[in-house]
């Protein structure tokens, strides 16, 4: 019989980085190659119409490792890069990561950060035990240098620590350290966020890949390599689960943190939002609208599909209500989706989603979603419009005149954040 820290679940939240809705099979790519990501769906409840807080890395993970809008915990745009740089997650904020645990889990985070280099904003200081990878926004994974801007700098830390694995493809020693946190933490409840890199740029797949999609057009084929690599990684963590006969009691979470980028870094493209309009750091569906699933063999249904409306930070209260760990609702704004996980008759505990990044906004209402720029709006009937081709605010004033109230009165609601 398990004892009641072994029957607690254990957590496992798969992070990808610049993956496009649409790059996953299960999400109609049909050029790609993703069995893992496919097995978590089949396993598990796929939603179609997840989003991120933002559509850029920083807010995006604050508000999953707080359950609060990037607005409301300071952090609308990139944390620091550099340990010199100031901004990042507030210490005051209390994550995920801390919440489970004072319950007994034990925490890692295996991969990227990009929340901040000051002491009181990295993961050792935000609940984590054991924290591997890399603090700022991206590395080249063999040297493990950041050269994004100068002077180049090295990023590549252990509990705090620099280390050094000159050489040594980061994805495969986030799965060396991934399986050796569940081994070593197999008798206890764990926490283990898996926060990858790919298919960020550098477009560095592995090599079997990079030949696999040799004759994809450029940058389609870089990019197709590295969302292959880093499915083949999460498969060798779930591979560990089976091997230690874990899994049917560990609770796995997959999204991405914002769509795909059309930097020149990432030459350009080479990521799908499939009928979305958009991509990283936009407004549109394409920069907000991700893939996302959970598994929980144990108690959630499998192979099912969700068409109701979630958000990153939704995940933190979702997580804590599977976990059977009390929380005060009141301090966040993400909602818990079990029961709508559980069945499909359960209407999105959301009345409306909003988002703003850099001078755009947007905010999303039932079928409608409205999006101020700077010196105009556009209004579109997402059901009828997917791809946000026809712009009804002059023909709907009435719709976009309430749901630019919405926006406004999000935007005076998360200046003044609500006690911790």
């Amino acid at each position: 019989m398990l004892s009641a820290q072994q029957s607690k679940p254990n957590v496992i939240i798969f992070f990808t980085d610049d993956q496009g809705y649409a790059d996953i099979n299960m999400y109609g790519s049909t050029d790609l190659l993703t069995p893992n990501m496919d097995r978590l769906c089949k396993e598990g409840v796929r939603f179609t119409q997840f989003y991120a807080n933002s559509s850029q890395s920083s807010p995006s993970r604050a508000s999953l490792m707080t359950g609060r809008y990037p607005q409301r915990v300071g952090l609308e745009g990139l944390a620091a890069s550099k340990p010199e740089g100031a901004s990042g997650l507030p210490g005051k904020e209390v994550t995920i990561s801390e919440m489970l645990k004072k319950e007994g889990y034990a925490t890692a985070l295996v991969g990227k950060w990009h929340l901040g280099y000051k002491p009181e904003m990295m993961p050792e200081a935000q609940g984590f035990d054991f924290s591997f990878g890399h603090m700022g926004g991206c590395i080249d994974n063999y040297s493990h240098f950041f050269y994004w801007d100068g002077p180049c700098r090295h990023d590549l830390w252990e509990n705090g620590n620099e280390i050094w694995r000159n050489g040594e493809n980061f994805s495969d020693l986030m799965v060396e350290k991934s399986k050796e946190f569940i081994s070593a933490n197999k008798n206890k409840p764990f926490f283990l966020y898996f926060s990858s890199n790919y298919p960020h740029y550098p477009l560095q797949g592995d090599e079997k890949w990079m030949d696999y999609y040799k004759n994809l057009p450029s940058p389609r084929n870089k990019y197709a390599a590295m969302v292959s690599t880093i499915d083949e990684k999460i498969g060798y963590v779930l591979e560990h689960l089976e091997k230690e006969n874990l899994i049917e009691n560990t609770i796995l979470i997959f999204m991405s943190d914002n769509g795909y980028s059309t930097e020149d870094r990432a030459w350009g493209g080479g990521g799908s939002a499939g009928p979305l309009r958009g991509a990283k750091f936009s407004c549109y569906e394409g920069g907000i609208r991700v893939p996302a699933m959970i598994s929980y063999p144990k108690a959630l249904p499998r192979n099912e599909v969700r068409e109701q409306v979630g958000i990153g930070s939704d995940w933190f209260p979702t997580i804590l209500d599977l976990c059977g760990i009390n929380y005060d609702k009141s301090n966040l704004d993400g909602k818990s989706l079990v029961k709508l996980i559980k069945s499909n008759n359960e209407a999105s505990p959301h009345q409306s989603l909003c988002w703003r990044i850099g001078n755009t906004a947007a905010v999303r209402k039932g079928d409608w979603k409205l999006i101020r720029f700077s010196r105009r709006i556009e209004l579109y009937n997402l059901k009828s419009d997917i791809g946000e081709q026809n712009d009804l605010s002059e023909t709907n004033p009435e719709m976009a005149a309430e749901l630019s109230n919405i926006l406004a009165a999000w935007e005076e609601d998360v200046k003044n954040d609500k006690p911790l």
